[in-house]
């Protein structure tokens, strides 16, 4: 979990730092249209949607931003036609990415991400090449100040979830995909606020990465994360924060 986590977390940091809400808001529209899409427009009822509306309420958002990213997933509004796609690669020190985008032009998102790629140190691969290397699992983060350990994880199991880690200044909690919202709202209940949920590809295994290597591999990450089309990206490394924050 150290590759996905941890970019998490340094993720963070840097957002704190530069802010770049603009983009951020482009992602969690498409989001919420997409899941509105496919499961639609009631978050009672479709817990993708309900995640994708927290997260952008935890980041902010403006009801109405929120509102008509909805109703252009159901139809009610003209909107773009979306659609997802995966897509996998590797990167330098053979880290395997499992690259998530939506898009409304396939060709343009794959030649980005191949030239961003063929730029970084890695190359695109085919279906299947890398994600049998990764777990599909439901992650809670909670900023570990002010939370008690022994109670969050009391919590967090009698919920459901699979596990509990501290990760220097966060907690992560892991669930299986279909218990992340049952045990979001047993810490909800007992006042254990997150601050993001989602469901990630967990690498079942990490590739130790450093120097060089850990300062292209993490300008990879970053230029594939900032192109449009891409909604995130997972990663099977392990690396000091020390060396990250560094890159």
């Amino acid at each position: 979990m150290a590759g996905h986590s941890k970019w998490k977390q340094i993720k963070h940091y840097k957002a704190a730092a530069d802010a770049k809400r603009g983009a951020l808001f482009t992602k969690l529209i498409r989001e919420i249209t997409m899941a509105a899409k496919q499961g639609g427009g009631d978050p009672d009822g479709n817990p993708r949607l309900r995640t994708a509306i927290e997260t952008a309420r935890n980041n902010s958002m403006p009801k109405d931003n929120i509102e008509r990213a909805v109703k252009k997933g159901t139809g009610e509004l003209e909107g773009v036609d979306y659609q997802e796609i995966l897509y996998e690669g590797y990167g330098p020190a053979g880290v395997a990415l499992m690259i998530q985008t939506v898009t409304d032009n396939p060709n343009r998102t794959v030649a980005e991400i191949r030239h961003k790629l063929s730029r970084g140190g890695g190359n695109l691969g085919a279906a299947n090449s890398v994600s049998w290397m990764f777990d599909r699992r439901g992650q809670i983060y909670l900023d570990a100040t002010g939370v008690e350990e022994d109670t969050l994880i009391e919590v967090a199991l009698e919920g459901g979830a699979e596990d509990v880690k501290r990760e220097d200044d966060q907690f992560v909690v892991t669930t299986g995909v279909a218990d992340l919202h049952a045990v979001k709202s047993a810490l909800d209940a007992k006042k254990l606020a997150s601050t993001s949920a989602e469901i990630a590809w967990i690498p079942k295994n990490t590739i130790r990465v450093e120097g060089k290597d850990a300062e292209t591999l993490v300008k990879l990450l970053e230029g594939l994360e900032e192109l449009d089309d891409v909604q995130k990206v997972e990663a099977n490394f392990d690396m000091d924060v020390s060396e990250m924050a560094k890159a």
